[in-house]
């Protein structure tokens, strides 16, 4: 534990989180009466003062007072955590999940060329991640100008999985459990009827369907007949007229059949995910994958051959025994297959999920090594892809980003409405959550469903009260 002393400032918070991107596995304790065994010191008074204290590191920065004593603070806890583990993070002192929406809404304040400014000079971010957050933040305002004000996106969570990754912290049960495994033909029942009021509402509140996204979890661990009848119900129950994208996530290859891909096929579904993570077979192995590189390139032949033309695969950047060679590899492995879009995600260790840092200097070390594999999917995607959307994770190694890549007019309008909270988007199933966007305004309101299988099944009634919101929301905001 280190301690983050605070005085006579209220930018806690925000140093905290800086913090953090240097060590993200170390719990941090925030102390507002002066103490002589601090780490961290930091004070607003005559001037601004910050002292890093570790171990034989002992250095102090001062500066005067301006007209952002927090940005300015944040730069001196940069420099100071920087020299002490010898890590710079690219993306400087920005600490925000979305950085393309502080561009765009920068961008509104001050023109595009005081924002690039303003994102190198003052909050310290690279070249290369302004580069792409400006790209991002082009076909992201792009893809938002097409959608109208009353439209909405369906997410239809499946939080099931054939096993655990060891890197999870989903809402996901392993179906290697029978009593998880049990409980899925009553979720799929309960979670038609939900679709089925769902769809009523959505009639009544006179909102369009524009995308529809089935995750989970691995929505392709339950069986084709299951995968049909969530599927009528949402053909059944939602206008698809005006539809522009039904996603699926396959994801683990181990799940995927023949028949599931045909009863996916022989529906509305245009896009599916198929998620190696890494063609490394010892590192698949390291993580709890139960497939391998070869079942992959198997799959994704055989999904080719029955006619999928919008295939997405995820990889992240910074798995347990993987080398910068490797994720190399895999990077080059997967642009072989020529998918139409490749996301890459960096490796965020959640307390969740079944791994850990040990150290800050083994953080630092992991982040040294994710950000290496990220710049070489910059010098590679960009020969045939582009960045279309991006965001950031807590505790994600260097505080780096996932980003997803496209090929030109096959990007994901769903992660893009559900990231830059756009238009409502209304969910069904365990652990989902429903986000209400008013059509004419930036109001935006959450219903939360219950997380966990069992308790979306026994509380069911009360979760069906709780939908009944949208309505009175919508009522507010017309």
């Amino acid at each position: 534990m280190i301690k983050l002393l605070v005085i006579n400032h209220k930018f806690h918070y925000e140093m905290e989180k800086l913090v953090r991107i240097f060590m993200p596995d170390v719990k941090i304790q925030v102390v507002y009466e002066y103490c002589d065994d601090f780490h961290i010191f930091t004070s607003v008074t005559d001037e601004i003062k910050v002292t890093i204290k570790f171990d034989d590191f002992n250095k102090t920065l001062t500066g005067p007072l301006c007209d952002d004593n927090e940005m300015q603070m944040g730069r001196m806890v940069y420099s100071l955590m920087g020299e002490y583990t010898g890590f710079y993070p690219k993306w400087g002192v920005l600490t925000g999940v979305r950085p393309s929406k502080l561009l765009i809404n920068t961008e509104k304040q001050m023109g595009r060329e005081k924002t690039e400014e303003y994102f190198k000079n003052d909050l310290l971010v690279t070249d290369e991640k302004f580069r792409i957050a400006r790209e991002v933040a082009d076909w992201e305002e792009k893809i938002i100008s097409t959608s109208k004000p009353e439209s909405f996106s369906l997410y239809v969570s499946i939080p099931f999985c054939p096993s655990r990754c060891s890197y999870c912290s989903f809402v996901s049960h392993s179906v290697e459990n029978d009593k998880a495994k049990n409980l899925l033909p009553q979720y799929v029942d309960l979670l038609s009827k939900e679709l089925e009021l769902t769809g009523e509402i959505a009639k009544n509140i006179g909102v369009s369907l524009e995308s529809i996204y089935i995750g989970g979890g691995t929505p392709t661990t339950l069986s084709a007949e299951q995968l049909e009848i969530v599927i009528n119900a949402i053909e059944n129950n939602f206008d698809l007229r005006l539809c522009r994208e039904f996603t699926v996530e396959a994801g683990r290859p181990d799940t995927i059949t023949e028949d599931k891909l045909l009863a996916l096929k022989n529906s509305p579904v245009d896009r599916i995910s198929i998620n190696p993570q890494t063609f490394n077979n010892s590192v698949l192995e390291a993580v709890g994958r139960r497939h391998t590189a070869e079942d992959t390139v198997r799959i994704f032949d055989h999904a080719r051959k029955i006619g999928f033309d919008n295939i997405n695969m995820d990889l992240i950047a910074g798995l347990p025994t993987d080398s910068v060679d490797g994720f190399k590899h895999s990077l080059d492995t997967a642009m072989g297959l020529d998918p139409e879009n490749i996301t890459v995600h960096t490796l965020a260790v959640k307390r969740a999920s079944g791994i850990g840092q040990n150290s800050p200097k083994i953080a630092v070390q992991n982040a040294a090594k994710a950000s290496e594999m990220l710049s070489y999917t910059y010098e590679r995607l960009y020969e045939k892809y582009h960045p279309y959307y991006m965001y950031r994770q807590s505790k994600s190694a260097g505080s780096l980003e996932n980003v997803g890549w496209a090929k030109d007019n096959t990007e994901c309008i769903y992660n893009i409405f559900m990231m830059e909270e756009c238009h409502t988007i209304l969910s069904c199933g365990g652990g989902a959550v429903t986000k209400l966007k008013a059509p004419k305004g930036d109001e935006i309101e959450r219903v939360l469903n219950f997380k966990y299988p069992f308790e979306y099944i026994s509380g069911f009634d009360e979760l069906m009260e709780r939908k009944k919101r949208i309505t009175e929301f919508y009522n507010t905001y017309k």
